[in-house]
């Protein structure tokens, strides 16, 4: 299996790119919408009624990919779930991965002529997709009760560890 390109190649937020063309036939969309790797979006139990609320903000604004997104919202809810159970949280992804990232392989060394085709019609193929955040905007929301209130920034602040910019866990009622 083919290894996933590094961040730095989709981190800046950059305006999403259709292909447009007056000949129709070079107006087109290749790869289409690859598959989501996030399972779930809601965690826990949502209709409970919890008296304090942490947040995951993000400092600045940049893409983050589909793949950390998942990571971040795994390494939070098992901490939660294996200390305190899964009846006493309700954690929530408050951002969806819209952003498709393309990528245009290009092989060098022997036999390359004849497997690519180099910039000709370079729109590249659907590889993942990414959240496009704003500086400031929720990541992950977690409600929780005040007794278990110490536990939550903890479990927010593992998940901000696996997203490729600084977090602030911010602490409400």
């Amino acid at each position: 299996m083919a290894r996933i390109r590094k961040f730095s190649a989709y981190q800046k937020l950059e305006r999403p790119y259709t292909r447009i063309s007056k000949f129709t036939k070079k107006s087109f969309v290749r790869g289409g919408f690859p598959a989501l790797k996030i399972t779930k979006f809601d965690l826990g139990t949502q209709q409970k009624t919890f008296n304090t609320t942490i947040k995951l903000n993000v400092q600045r604004s940049m893409n983050i990919r589909q793949n950390a997104l998942e990571s971040a919202r795994t390494t939070s809810n098992r901490l939660l779930e294996k200390t305190i159970g899964i009846k006493a949280y309700h954690l929530r992804l408050k951002v969806y991965p819209f952003h498709v990232l393309r990528e245009n392989p290009l092989a060098s060394g022997a036999g390359a002529d004849r497997m690519s085709t180099g910039m000709t019609k370079a729109y590249g193929k659907s590889i993942g997709t990414a959240a496009r955040m704003r500086e400031g905007q929720t990541v992950l929301e977690l409600r929780i009760d005040q007794a278990n209130a110490k536990l939550g920034r903890q479990a927010l602040g593992m998940a901000s560890k696996k997203l490729p910019c600084t977090c602030k866990v911010v602490v409400g009622q």
